[in-house]
């Protein structure tokens, strides 16, 4: 598994760190995510899920590595926090349009 991220998606963790506009602005003006059983679709809706999760939870996330399957990008990480059953190993699913996140699909 690779270490190096490519660009779109070392942004959006260094974004992670910073808050919901940063997180929003990485992706397509379309762009989706989905998380713990929810989709969120939009800029509008990538922002309000970034700004609830910071606000639900007090995480940091550390990427593992990354590999290529079926289109996809996906980074294995190591997420710890607020939560039950903390740290967790969890997979991020990115598909990249051009310089942008078109989707990202979390997968505990």
């Amino acid at each position: 598994m690779n270490t190096e991220l490519p660009e779109p998606i070392a942004a959006y963790f260094a974004a992670d760190k910073i808050g919901a506009e940063a997180v929003a602005s990485c992706f397509t003006n379309q762009g989706v995510v989905k998380d713990e059983g929810h989709t969120y679709s939009g800029l509008d809706a990538i922002r309000q899920w970034k700004s609830q999760a910071s606000t639900k939870y007090h995480y940091t996330i550390e990427p593992l590595g990354a590999q290529q399957v079926e289109g996809s990008t996906v980074v294995t990480s190591r997420l710890t926090g607020n939560f039950p059953g903390s740290p967790v190993t969890v997979r991020f699913f990115f598909r990249l349009e051009r310089s942008k996140i078109a989707s990202l699909e979390i997968i505990p």
